[in-house]
């Protein structure tokens, strides 16, 4: 960890105005009532690159022509407006601009059926179904397949545990998500017992690691929920299915190297890692926990522009 009050290299560079030829990156945030508190994330983001980075509401994102690199890593809420978060992908990739991470990869990380993809090759996703439709009978369906009487639904698109419940048994579908496209999944206790691992890779490079755990009673890790995290150092088998994630992504997508990645990951009763979700997006970064507060980052992103 670096000493209290020094600056890492990509600091030093802006704060002394040796980047002269610093790309101008857009970085697509929320909108303006977007509820969650992304203040901390912002500040990280102009400490580390400067005051060649611009915020954009990421649904007036209309004219990005100006910027040599786009990226979306504040563009929270994307799911709750689905056709205009696709429509923005296809004018990002008709237009020939730089986005990071690529938009063939954000498209196909945007809808929670990539986990079946990785599944498929090999890499052990907690088990799920997909209802296209979701009711009660749906839920029976699944308690029978997985033999358990408790499970967690959540959006196929979507983010910060949006529409994301725990049912008991007995329980019937909320009535917010009653008929809608829906995955059900079985409730795995470690996410209490133990909590959920999320690995950070910069330009391909491990970088650091936390675990997440929910508050008491609760199964949901997000800060707004009463989740809290830690600086941890992963389990290697943990970092192996992280490798092997990213191995299997860059074969089904055709994509290279990313320049940032985080690979939330769960052990279930057995023992077994499974991943939970690849955020290649929007996800927190967590760069307080960061060894070098962020250098990494910054280095991976301006080397995409």
């Amino acid at each position: 960890f670096r000493r209290p009050g020094s600056r890492n290299r990509v600091e030093r560079d802006i704060e002394d105005g040796r980047r002269v030829n610093m790309p101008k990156i857009a970085i697509l945030a929320p909108v303006p009532e977007y509820e969650e508190n992304w203040s901390h994330i912002k500040a990280d983001y102009a400490r580390l690159l400067g005051d060649q980075a611009t915020f954009i509401d990421w649904t007036k994102a209309d004219d990005l022509s100006g910027y040599d690199l786009v990226t979306p890593l504040l563009a929270w809420g994307y799911p709750r407006d689905c056709p205009r978060w696709f429509a923005l992908l296809d004018r990002l990739e008709a237009d020939g601009v730089r986005v990071s991470n690529p938009v063939s990869i954000l498209r196909w990380n945007s809808d929670k059926a990539y986990l079946a993809e990785l599944d498929a090759a090999g890499i052990p996703s907690v088990p799920t179904l997909v209802s296209d439709a979701l009711d009660d009978a749906a839920l029976d369906r699944a308690r029978a397949t997985f033999a358990v009487d408790t499970l967690v639904i959540k959006p196929p698109i979507s983010g910060g545990a949006d529409g994301t419940f725990r049912l008991t048994l007995g329980d019937s579908v909320p009535h917010s998500v009653a008929g809608h496209r829906m995955m059900i999944q079985p409730y795995l206790p470690t996410i209490a017992e133990e909590g959920e691992y999320s690995l950070f890779y910069f330009g391909g490079n491990f970088s650091h690691a936390i675990i997440k755990r929910p508050a008491a009673g609760d199964f949901r890790v997000q800060e707004q929920y009463g989740g809290y995290e830690e600086a941890v150092m992963p389990p290697t088998a943990a970092k192996d299915l992280a490798k092997r994630a990213f191995a299997a992504t860059a074969t089904i997508t055709g994509t290279g190297t990313l320049a940032y990645a985080r690979v939330d990951i769960l052990r279930d009763g057995d023992g077994v890692f499974r991943l939970m979700e690849l955020e290649l997006i929007e996800p927190s970064l967590f760069l307080r926990f960061a060894p070098d507060s962020g250098t990494a980052f910054a280095e991976a992103l301006l080397a995409t522009a």
